[in-house]
């Protein structure tokens, strides 16, 4: 086993305990009671600062620098008794909390008049001042992770008249497509902004993948070139037939294009290069910029249950506390023409939506024509909110799966035509038969640690670092982020490793 194997191994191992070097605490959150673990706990460090807990319950903290100085941490969970640990005495991989009993407090006497449609509007009326919309300086960790996987993929060989271009080629082509494929970003950044206007400097950044996929595409691509180029000729064109439809492409601009291409291809890779450092900046914050305005409380956004809560039915269920703040709990559902429906979590004394968790009850968006099929199918959020310095709420987390599936079922025909040579245009034809699904779904993570007002002034004077580009990881490494508070990640991420190389080249014989 390679040094650094080891090192990551023995590391794993250590991290069972909640105690380690470098005053890292790494531990999990229980229900007394039922012995399950709870996640999005809040781990609070300070007024203003803390982490929470992963969908396992499991959250890590690095008391490095000014935190060091903290001598206990305060846990506290939606229906649970707030719990002090003094850092010196944890010695334990668990952490047990105590569901907390419902007291019915004088707010629950004042209010227990409102109806549910009553306390909604007072919701929809204090959104302004509950709220933070002011400029902010948040750091918060950001983790992206995108699963593609192909459900079908059936291609039936129907005829070619190019040699090479036949039945085995085309079954190894599609036996090394990859059928699952698995993308992860992290980024621990500075967010400066509000709703209207952001700068985002990025602290450290990371991608998770496997590069193999891609090599096995490009092998792919490299090999129908290769026929390509010895079997068309170069003053032909291709007509692409799928059913009733079909398109011409000349193939001398194509070969034209491939030939300037190599010629420019290091001139261009350079280019790219300089590209890529502002790309990996510009869409992470294109996804964090997303995200935020998703939040219900803005207008015209896709989960309407609070800007156009006539078409939802709300029906208030219990009560409970987060933290030592009194809630209501409210369900809501479509009455009509409405997607979504989930649990809302409503501060007592000013009606701030403190919590949501809602998902859609349909699609969100179907297209089915002609052997063509697309459905937006997965919108599933929980969102987390904490007060701050000035006495709004600020996001505390977020969470976010979007997931699609989409195929097609479709003849297909290449046929190479010709009309510079002699006899009959036709020259060679390939002809398939494509039955594919896919479906992609997409799980955004946001933990915010800290959260302070910014003027105007500390706006204009923040940086964004657009050179950044993140660090490839072709296996979870717990090294990696020593020394940062981030989420703890999950199993799957934990478990995540590229495979050995293979030999993928297509159409070996």
């Amino acid at each position: 086993m390679h040094y650094n194997q080891v090192v990551s191994a023995l590391f794993l191992c250590l991290s069972i305990g909640t105690m380690a070097t470098a005053q890292t605490i790494t531990s999990k959150v229980v229900d007394k009671k039922t012995n399950e673990p709870i996640p999005y706990a809040t781990i609070q460090l300070s007024e203003n600062q803390g982490v929470i807990t992963n969908e396992e319950g499991r959250f890590s903290l690095n008391l490095n620098g000014d935190l060091a100085k903290i001598d206990s941490i305060y846990i506290s969970s939606m229906g649970y008794e707030k719990v002090g640990v003094s850092v010196k005495n944890v010695t334990d991989s668990i952490i047990y909390i105590q569901p907390k009993a419902i007291e019915l407090k004088g707010v629950f006497i004042s209010n227990k008049n409102l109806t549910v449609d009553e306390i909604i509007d007072n919701v929809k009326e204090r959104v302004d001042q509950n709220y933070n919309f002011g400029l902010s300086k948040r750091r918060l960790f950001f983790r992206e992770s995108e699963f593609n996987t192909v459900k079908k993929f059936d291609v039936k060989f129907k005829k070619s008249t190019i040699k090479e271009l036949n039945k085995k080629l085309i079954d190894s082509v599609t036996s090394i497509l990859p059928k699952r494929a698995e993308y992860y970003t992290e980024i621990l950044c500075d967010l400066y902004g509000n709703f209207d206007k952001r700068k985002l400097h990025i602290i450290k950044a990371a991608e998770l993948y496997d590069k193999n996929n891609r090599v096995s595409m490009e092998a792919v691509a490299e090999r129908m070139e290769t026929i390509f180029k010895k079997n068309v000729k170069p003053n032909s064109y291709l007509k692409i037939k799928s059913g009733l439809f079909g398109t011409k492409v000349q193939v001398d601009s194509l070969l034209e294009s491939r030939e300037e291409a190599s010629v420019v291809k290091d001139e261009i890779d350079n280019q790219k290069k300089k590209d890529d450092k502002s790309e990996f900046l510009k869409h992470r914050k294109s996804g964090l910029e997303s995200l935020m305005s998703s939040l219900f409380f803005n207008e015209d956004v896709m989960s309407n249950f609070l800007n156009k809560s006539g078409r939802y039915n709300f029906e208030l269920v219990d009560y409970t506390y987060i933290d030592d703040n009194s809630v209501y709990i409210i369900n809501f559902s479509p009455k009509w023409r409405a997607d979504f429906k989930g649990t809302l979590y409503v501060n007592t004394e000013d009606f701030a939506i403190v919590r949501a968790d809602y998902e859609n009850v349909k699609n969100l968006k179907s297209f089915k024509l002609l052997g063509v099929m697309f459905q937006d199918n997965l919108y599933r959020n929980k969102v987390i909110f904490s007060k701050g310095q000035n006495n709004k709420y600020d996001l505390k987390y977020l969470e976010m799966r979007r997931g699609n599936r989409f195929g097609f079922d479709r003849p297909l025909k290449v046929i190479e035509k010709n009309k510079h040579v002699k006899g009959r245009r036709k020259q060679n034809e390939l002809s398939l038969a494509l039955d594919v699904i896919m479906a992609n779904v997409n799980k955004f993570e946001i933990v915010v640690f800290d959260s302070s007002p910014l003027s105007e002034a500390d706006y204009k004077a923040s940086t964004e670092n657009k050179s950044i580009k993140p660090q490839y990881l072709s296996r979870y490494n717990p090294e990696f982020w020593k020394g940062y508070n981030i989420i703890e990640p999950n199993s799957a991420i934990k478990q995540f490793t590229v495979a050995p190389d293979t030999d993928t080249e297509a159409g070996q014989e």
